[in-house]
């Protein structure tokens, strides 16, 4: 399976309710805008991007005499992409490079740093893995079975160690190797707890300062949480000043238009989404090939 036909399988679930809007290529009237404005609202997109989008589509139709609503399937794939901050370096190949993964627990941070560092060796990038959850149980031993299926090494301490204690060693084992990739795992942390937040941001800030690299503090996050998603990033981003996200889950949830709704109010360009359990499921994430599947145009 290739990576649109990957992505298109995972966005199965969130295409299934746009397309109702577009089934048979009916007449664009006051009904079909008001049913795109209530699809995007219902598939997490938020009020005001829904809003937007369907204003700007409607002056668009009117503009280009657009009647039918299949013609009409381009243009909103064409206009969402739009809603997506682009990122200004792809911290996974823009090397050399330091990336802290942070989020809570079960949002997939140890999986997605399994899967890159795999990605990073096979394109012949120097990677090392660190371990900085030195909390939860069998987190280490977790890392380090993907660290071997990458085939690198993970650095570590023991369970109940100082994480920004990990993140230093981190840094300077990464910079006596000559690393040009460094994926630090973090800690799970609740949003909603602020004791936590500050301790991450103790993690995060160590790292900036030590690391001679380029630091970037990348949330992952649970498309299948909604619009709770949209509350933890916002307090993430408050608290770590974030640099960008990675989507996972894309394939589990009806309502993928959360990735839109935290990207773009947010300000934060996505770098990866997952839309499966295979390594080649966590892809690259493209704007316009994203809402393009999302919406079923080209299909």
């Amino acid at each position: 399976m290739g990576l649109l036909d990957s992505l298109r399988s995972g966005l199965q679930r969130s295409r299934e309710a746009i397309n109702e809007i577009f089934y048979m290529g009916g007449e664009v009237d006051e009904d079909f805008w008001e049913d795109l404005e209530d699809t995007l609202v219902m598939g997490d997109m938020g009020a005001e991007v829904a809003m937007r989008v369907t204003d700007d589509l409607r002056e668009q139709a009117a503009r280009e005499n657009l009647t039918r609503a299949d013609q009409l399937r381009d243009a909103l794939a064409r206009r969402l992409a739009a809603e997506f901050p682009s990122a200004k370096r792809d911290p996974f190949t823009d090397l050399p490079s330091c990336v802290l993964f942070v989020g809570i627990n079960g949002a997939g941070k140890t999986t997605t740093v399994g899967k890159l560092a795999g990605r990073a060796r096979e394109a012949g990038a120097s990677c090392l893995i660190g371990g900085a959850d030195t909390f939860r149980a069998a987190a280490i031993e977790q890392l380090e079975v993907w660290g071997q299926r990458a085939g690198v090494d993970v650095v570590t301490r023991e369970r109940g160690a100082d994480p920004a204690s990990v993140c230093y060693e981190v840094v300077e084992e990464a910079e006596r190797r000559g690393a040009e990739l460094v994926l630090i795992d973090t800690a799970g942390r609740l949003h909603t707890s602020a004791d936590l937040m500050r301790e991450l941001a103790k993690v995060v800030n160590v790292t900036r300062k030590r690391c001679q690299l380029p630091v970037a503090v990348v949330l992952v996050i649970d498309a299948t949480t909604g619009q709770n998603g949209l509350n933890q990033a916002r307090e993430f981003n408050d608290a770590l000043e974030l640099d960008g996200l990675i989507v996972t889950k894309l394939d589990g949830t009806a309502k993928g238009g959360i990735a839109l709704a935290i990207s773009s109010q947010l300000g934060l360009p996505i770098y990866r989404i997952g839309v499966g359990e295979a390594i080649d499921d966590l892809q690259t994430f493209d704007a316009l090939d994203f809402c393009r599947a999302l919406v079923g145009e080209g299909m």
